[in-house]
């Protein structure tokens, strides 16, 4: 189950643990959502650590690949680990359980979005195979904004509408590195909630005026991540993608973000196009329900 999960080093004290991207790899021989909106994708988790102490951002798509996490937090001395959720999307939550002794700090939707579908998740009918039994929910809940103290380094919690509206990102302020879950991904976001398109923007250039100089997401190309992640230019590249998705664009994906595949900001990655057909097929439905009324 763990034969292609790798550990990179984008910063000093900042692990990915990175799994995916790999032709023939699969989690199951059945359908199921870790193949097919995880690893088909390419998906990492990430650990900061200072001392003793770390804090993982996401548990990953299994307990056997948060207990990976764990033990390699410990090889390095780590006794005190925090964990933080980037979403509610089962892909980032699903190891919680090898961290069920540890402080787990989420947003407040993100708590709302658990709680009111823990028994379909533990049964399965939520998403589908694997169940994540037992579902293990955040014990501390913010909105907002919430400080993080790592070895004296300061970690901001910054909460978000983009991807889905209970993002949490990690802002690094002293080394200008954003930890952005799923809110920007390479090479498009997979969007939930067209409707809310004018607000997935707000906050795009809310995150942009941050001033990243590193932008690490959850889904992105592996080599990118190693060698420390994407620049700004990520979130410049994903709000232009949805204000075509808000104009219909009709053209292919790899025409809609050609200028960005051309400056190397983006890659193009072949699985995306079912993320792009279904993206235009929700917003085609959100349309057509407003010409309905």
């Amino acid at each position: 189950m763990l034969s292609q999960l790798r550990v990179l080093e984008p910063h000093p004290g900042i692990l990915a643990f990175y799994d995916g991207r790999v032709a023939g790899h699969r989690f199951a021989a059945e359908p199921n959502w870790v193949d097919d909106g995880a690893l088909s994708l390419g998906i990492a988790s990430y650990a900061l650590i200072a001392g003793g102490q770390a804090i993982v951002y996401d548990s990953h798509v299994s307990v056997p690949h948060g207990r990976f996490i764990r033990s390699e937090l410990e090889r390095h001395g780590v006794t005190d680990i925090r964990v933080v959720l980037s979403h509610w999307h089962l892909d980032h939550v699903a190891g919680t359980e090898a961290f069920a002794d540890c402080q787990v700090i989420a947003n407040a939707r993100t708590l709302g979005h658990l709680t009111a579908r823990q028994a379909a998740i533990e049964a399965g009918t939520d998403h589908g195979l694997p169940v994540i039994s037992p579902l293990i929910l955040p014990d501390t809940v913010f909105e907002d904004r919430m400080r993080l103290d790592l070895g004296g380094e300061p970690v901001e919690l910054i909460s978000a509408n983009i991807h889905s509206d209970d993002a949490t990102v990690l802002w690094l302020p002293d080394r200008r590195i954003l930890l952005a879950g799923d809110t920007v991904e390479d090479c498009v976001t997979y969007v939930g909630a067209p409707e809310e398109f004018d607000i997935h923007l707000r906050d795009l250039n809310r995150l942009a005026e941050l001033g990243a100089e590193w932008v690490l997401p959850n889904h992105g190309a592996a080599e990118m991540i190693a060698q420390g992640g994407y620049n700004a230019k990520l979130l410049a590249a994903t709000a232009d993608y949805i204000r075509h998705l808000q104009a219909a664009d009709p053209r292919p994906m790899a025409e809609i973000i050609a200028p960005w595949l051309k400056d190397g900001t983006l890659r193009y990655f072949e699985p995306y196009e079912a993320v792009h057909a279904q993206n235009r097929a929700r917003v085609q439905a959100m349309r057509a329900a407003i010409h309905a009324l």
